[in-house]
């Protein structure tokens, strides 16, 4: 495990609570809400809180294939009424393995103690719908509590039950963005014997193993019931009782809240230990693999096609790359459903040879096709799963293939392995979406696959460069040209940006991003866009800008040092910090800012050269230079770490507090007795 991985699974130590210690009462029926209950205003723990659960349960009977959830909520302020509106998301195949909502009631408690009984119908949305021939359905089933006002205690509960075919163990989720007074959640498991088959052999997976995320005092309790006539072995059940559990953190650049909230996930598992299972299923994963990628003729041919005997390795792999991003990402577009395929003569998905006919697939299925054509040019490349750093971290302990997000490519190259991303649309050769950097996953080696890490891309890779050229006029506005320049993550981000709509949402994007940062009243047009699709070269957005800048005083005007961070807030505005800071990636950012004055305008004062510095980790300077007529200011910033631990919080908040101070100081410039006028005649 690298050191960067390390510090990332450190993150998820966070607060220690006591564990609670008394089982609350099963939803079979409903609580009587306490005098406390029904007049509290407040919950000390989290002051302004909308509402606290004043109790969740969770109850997983995996041999009856229900799962039943009870919730007691108490709604504090107008902004928690809207916890009345109660949506239950689920999802439906159909293959089986879905599940279905059903046995939903409730009731509304006024702080008087006067009931209101749930009488409505629930409805049905459909959330999403995959065109793929799995016919998955994501559905919800909505409701609204009645009567719910300030003070009012919300108690509803509701069942999910799933294919009697299917076996599914539980996830428990014990924080969520409200406080949590008491939590209960039990799972009693089947004692059916279950079997995986693979490969033409049974594999018994009746083991449980569970991976929990809990504060201190907290732990999940296994007790079995003596045998039966029903249960010769006893039932099997696991608990957990938990008090005082707070919101999970709310706080500015935070690594993917759902690897460090407080949680508990369970699996049948096959194997007595982690090691054997990741050793196992890897093989098999990066086996199965193997068939789908090949190569077969149809890669075969395509790669003779396109590249030559004389060419270098890199430049073959180069073609290769470039061909495989020609073809259309579905991940961008849209999957195409199987009576469409057959309509056109194409059959079932079985091997890289329907991707290359098919000329599209999902990113995943681009990187395969990308590995199986490099294989066809005669080069070692393998497949490698990872997950995806935006979405969680990859952890070991947790024994579940399903953490595995996203596939990239590695590829010796010249006797060096380098890694490839054509799954990520737009991602430049030789690199990878930050997403996939820094992060673990499974890859294939020779003769099988082993547990791995991806490598970073240096904070030269993601640059944004911001130049302004512009002329001031005597009413103190400005006119001029805006230069945006992006590299590297940045770059890759907007291109992806520009496949989610069409060109006018796109542009007024681009549009809104800079009125952002420049001061208010400033008019922004979009000019030309460079480079759009040319995803190996830096993507580049002209604009021109209009409008008033600065503040008049008197005879002088006090123009922004730099106007692309003159709206800047604080980036870190609270003294404490529970969890690290996630900048996701390494990057620069270069400003470059020249106004030009009229001859009455004369510069008075302009900010004095700075240079800050965080260790190796971060570099700030600032420089102004300032002419008869002119000022030019150029301000750089560089950060080459993008994950910071609580412990190193403080440090890296000095750091900021001191560069944004600095970037709030002004450039003073004093006006003729003409322009003066003007100017306080503008400000009135």
């Amino acid at each position: 495990m690298n050191g960067m991985t390390q510090r990332l699974l450190r993150t998820a130590i966070v607060l220690s609570l006591a564990a609670f210690s008394s089982p609350l009462l099963h939803a079979d029926q409903w609580t009587e809400p306490t005098k406390e209950e029904l007049s509290m205003t407040s919950q000390p723990e989290v002051p302004g809180a909308a509402a606290v659960y004043l109790t969740r349960e969770e109850i997983t009977q995996d041999k009856l294939h229900v799962w039943s959830v009870y919730t007691r909520l108490k709604v504090l302020t107008e902004k928690g009424k809207e916890y009345a509106n109660v949506e239950l998301n689920y999802r439906s195949t159909n293959g089986g393995g879905g599940y279905t909502v059903s046995d939903i009631a409730g009731r509304t408690i006024h702080p008087d103690g006067t009931v209101i009984p749930f009488t409505g119908k629930p409805y049905e949305k459909l959330i999403e719908k995959t065109q793929g021939y799995g016919g998955v359905k994501y559905m919800a089933k909505i409701f609204t509590m009645p009567d719910v006002e300030v003070g009012s205690i919300i108690e509803y509960r509701y069942t999910l039950r799933y294919d009697d075919y299917y076996y599914m163990s539980p996830d428990w989720f014990i924080q969520s963005e409200l406080y949590m007074r008491k939590g209960h959640y039990t799972w009693k498991p089947t004692s059916a014997t279950l079997v995986i088959k693979r490969e033409g052999r049974e594999q018994l997976s009746n083991g449980i193993s569970w991976f929990p995320v809990l504060p201190k005092g907290a732990e999940v309790k296994m007790t079995r019931l003596p045998p039966t006539g029903m249960d010769r072995d006893g039932q099997l059940i696991f608990d957990l009782n938990i008090s005082d559990v707070p919101p999970s953190p709310r706080e500015e650049y935070m690594p993917p809240i759902g690897s460090f909230s407080y949680r508990v996930l369970f699996f049948y598992s096959a194997y007595r230990s982690s090691d054997e299972f990741w050793k196992s299923e890897a093989k098999y994963w990066a086996k199965q693999s193997d068939k789908f990628i090949g190569p077969g003729p149809k890669v075969s041919t395509a790669v003779q096609a396109l590249t030559s005997p004389s060419d270098t390795q890199d430049q073959k792999l180069h073609k290769i790359y470039n061909e495989v991003m020609k073809l259309e990402n579905t991940d961008f577009t849209r999957t195409h459903d199987r009576a469409e395929d057959k309509a056109t003569g194409l059959h079932d998905i079985h091997s890289t040879d329907d991707i290359i006919e098919r000329k599209r697939g999902s990113g995943d299925q681009l990187t395969q096709l990308f590995v199986a054509m490099a294989r066809a040019a005669g080069m070692k490349a393998y497949l490698f799963s990872v997950t995806n750093r935006g979405r969680s971290i990859f952890t070991p302990a947790y024994l579940n293939m399903a953490q595995l997000d996203d596939n990239i490519a590695v590829v010796n190259v010249d006797g060096k392995e380098r890694f490839f991303d054509p799954g990520s649309r737009y991602c430049p050769y030789g690199h990878l979406a930050w997403q996939h950097t820094f992060t673990g996953g499974v890859r294939q080696i020779d003769g099988g696959a082993d547990i791995s890490q991806t490598p970073g891309e240096p904070y030269s890779f993601s640059r944004t460069q911001r130049v302004a050229d512009l002329t001031m006029d005597e009413h103190g506005e400005v006119t001029g040209n805006v230069k945006m320049t992006y590299m590297g993550s940045p770059a890759l981000t907007w291109r992806k940006r520009s496949l989610e709509g069409d060109t006018t949402s796109f542009n007024h994007e681009l549009q809104t991003n800079l009125e952002r940062l420049l001061p208010g009243g400033i008019e922004v047009k979009v000019g030309t866009i460079q480079n759009l699709d040319a995803y190996e070269e830096p993507l580049v957005v002209n604009y021109t800008i209009k409008g008033p800048i600065g503040a008049p005083t008197g005879k002088r005007l006090f123009l922004p040092a730099d106007i692309f961070v003159n709206n800047q807030k604080a980036t870190f505005p609270h003294e404490k910090r529970d969890v690290a800071v996630d900048f996701n990636y390494p990057r620069m950012v270069q400003d470059a800012m020249r106004i030009k004055l009229p001859s009455n305008i004369k510069v008075e004062t302009v900010p004095a050269k700075d240079r800050q510095q965080l260790q190796d980790f971060a570099l700030y300077t600032f420089e102004p230079q300032s002419a008869a007529n002119s000022v030019t200011i150029r301000r750089n910033f560089t950060i080459g770490e993008f994950l910071f631990l609580p412990k190193e919080y403080p440090e890296l908040r000095a750091f900021y507090n001191k560069l944004e101070s600095k970037d709030q100081e002004n450039i003073v410039v004093t006006a003729g007795p003409a322009a003066a006028a003007t100017a306080a005649a503008s400000s009135n």
